[in-house]
């Protein structure tokens, strides 16, 4: 016994020997690297810009280090636009739009992945032929039927035409139509759960990575929407944050560093957005591969 308890320590007393590390290995992770920094320079650059004072977008060699110009660039925004009314409109319209269209498309996606009833294919159909339409051929008819409505400058009028989404539902369906059993939901009828319990308790958690990627594109094109937002807003209290910045560039020249600086500030809530929903998105793929 004493020599076999001996043996024990010894045995793990023997140091592991590490696997060696492959050149192919070390090359993905330089190309990775590599593209990373590449991907970040236009947000680096962009913000060195909105440090610095006009002149410094044409100096050479440029300054790749930020000034002390930021303070002044962003009160020279506040100045001229209310950046921060801009912003306020935008988040409420951009979270509006988000929750609604993925409330809508989910439901609508559940349904045309999981059950049937008359007319399926044609209203699928239907749905598919919108989204083939550019959005711009909407926009007399929409900014027609929003006067009718007496919304008209009104924000209202940026968040009920996008919430039916005809790429959320197709994307949903298709994510649901995969990753749902259809034995699961089968079991949830016989202990008696009716559509939205369904919904709500097998289909929302299943298909919580499919959300999380159609909320990042969602919000982000309501973020970003200029050309609907200019057409239909028409009190200047109103206007979301794209259409306030247009109104900085001018055609007696234009100021670089305060541009940039408020690219940034445009920007900034995006990068929030997309690391929320990158880690919730990937936390849901883990997710359903544990169980």
């Amino acid at each position: 016994m004493s020599s076999t308890t001996q043996a024990k320590p010894l045995a793990n007393a023997v140091p592991r020997r590490r696997k060696p590390i492959r050149l192919s290995t070390v090359l993905k992770y330089v190309a990775l690297t590599i593209g990373a920094l590449i991907s970040l320079f236009p947000f680096y650059w962009m913000f060195i810009l909105a440090t610095h004072p006009s002149s410094a977008i044409f100096k050479f060699p440029p300054d790749v280090l930020p000034g002390d110009r930021l303070g002044q660039n962003i009160g020279t925004i506040t100045s001229k636009i209310n950046i921060w009314a801009a912003m306020g409109n935008t988040l409420v319209v951009a979270v509006s739009v988000t929750v609604l269209a993925l409330i809508i498309a989910s439901l609508t996606a559940f349904t045309f992945a999981k059950f049937d009833f008359p007319g399926k294919r044609g209203l699928f159909l239907i749905v598919m032929a919108t989204f083939l339409l550019p959005s711009q051929l909407a926009s007399i008819p929409q900014f027609l039927f929003m006067s009718k409505l007496g919304w008209t400058g009104d924000l209202k009028a940026l968040v009920f035409p996008s919430l039916a989404s005809a790429f959320g539902v197709f994307w949903l369906r298709q994510y649901a139509t995969s990753s749902i059993p259809t034995e699961l939901l089968e079991a949830a009828r016989m202990d008696g759960c009716g559509f939205f319990r369904q919904y709500l308790h097998v289909c929302l958690p299943i298909i919580k990575p499919a959300l999380a990627f159609l909320g990042m594109f969602t919000f982000i094109g309501a973020w970003n929407d200029f050309m609907w937002p200019l057409i239909v807003l028409t009190d200047p209290s109103k206007l979301t944050l794209q259409v306030a910045l247009s109104q900085l560039k001018t055609a007696h020249g234009s100021d670089y560093g305060m541009l940039m600086a408020s690219a940034l500030i445009a920007v900034v809530p995006l990068i929030i957005v997309f690391i929320i929903g990158a880690k919730q998105f990937i936390a849901g793929i883990a997710e359903g591969a544990l169980k």
